[in-house]
């Protein structure tokens, strides 16, 4: 989509557009670094306040995923004119909510008029340089962890017609709005080389960019792989998200597959997460400890693969 559009060049710009990366990292000074990303959807929840919440949890993740401190944001909005004043008001409160409890303060915004309600935030973080986590530095033989189950787009989805229980929907929907800054304040501890927050390209459309960015092959164990368990069943009945088949048409001629996976467990895999976890690839000698502190403190802290030099493709499942 970018191709042919002029590049200005700066070498302090030090991640830019080129890998895929979560966010964008220019260089300040030696020991400072300043880390800038958007991001905004369309409503996936009925509640204002909680659908606030999530899109901005959303938001601050890929700062987190870089290894950064957000501290900045700017709210991004549309709104149309059947929507009340009180639906905005909690969907701000909501955003604000989870931007505090990140630290983070909302300094203003933009709202435009749409057809369909949008939310998400400008972030604006800072970081050291040298503490720069790219998703195109993982190292063979490293190992990776996940921080947040996957099956939320399929689940999401089937709840749209009524078909999951009230329970797991608010699951969901708690999960959705966890921030990744408790991920990222635990694996800062360790010896992690590469991280990226799995959201709408799912679990294989982002770790083949880390793989190809990367030059190496991702091993994943699909015994291993934490999802809900309901939405296998889902899937079968064929609550698919679109975004579902635009991953697999990203990643087509990039995976391979051994053993018995089934389509559904694969729809896993694919399945877009709106405010999914962390993928953090760390040395092998570090992985036991940081997945049990994760898993401790975390809705999930599991290891699900690894990486190894380039084996003829960027993305290997077994089962």
């Amino acid at each position: 989509m970018l191709n042919g559009i002029p590049r200005h060049q700066d070498d302090r710009l030090i991640v830019g557009y080129d890998k895929s990366d979560d966010a964008s990292v220019y260089v300040v000074r030696d020991d400072l670094a300043i880390v800038q990303s958007v991001d905004f959807f369309p409503p996936i929840v009925d509640d204002p306040y909680m659908f606030g919440q999530i899109a901005a949890a959303n938001s601050l993740s890929d700062i987190f995923a870089m290894g950064a401190d957000p501290k900045l944001a700017m709210n991004v909005m549309a709104i149309n004119s059947a929507m009340g004043q009180d639906a905005v008001r909690e969907i701000l409160q909501g955003g604000y909510s989870k931007a505090y409890e990140a630290g983070v303060l909302i300094t203003g915004g933009h709202t435009i008029e749409d057809k369909e309600p949008k939310y998400g935030l400008s972030v604006t973080g800072f970081m050291h340089p040298k503490d720069l986590l790219s998703n195109s530095s993982a190292r063979e033989g490293d190992v990776l962890l996940l921080t947040k189950p996957l099956g939320v787009g399929i689940l999401t989805t089937a709840a749209k017609v009524g078909l999951v229980d009230e329970s797991l929907e608010q699951q969901l929907y708690k999960e959705m709005a966890e921030l990744n800054k408790y991920g990222r304040d635990i694996m800062m501890k360790y010896d992690v080389h590469s991280c990226t927050d799995i959201t709408g390209f799912g679990l294989m459309g982002h770790a083949y960019e880390m793989a190809s960015g990367s030059g190496m092959t991702i091993h994943f164990d699909m015994n291993n792989m934490p999802y809900h368990k309901e939405a296998i069943e889902m899937a079968k009945q064929g609550f698919i998200p679109a975004g579902a088949y635009r991953n697999r048409d990203y990643t087509d001629g990039h995976v391979r597959t051994e053993g018995p996976i089934s389509e559904a467990e694969l729809d896993i895999l694919y399945d877009p997460q709106t405010s999914g976890g962390l993928m953090i690839a760390v040395s092998e000698k570090d992985a036991p400890a940081l997945e049990k502190e994760l898993s401790d403190n975390l809705p999930c802290g599991k290891i699900i693969g690894y990486v190894t030099a380039k084996e003829g493709t960027d993305l290997m499942v077994r089962k």
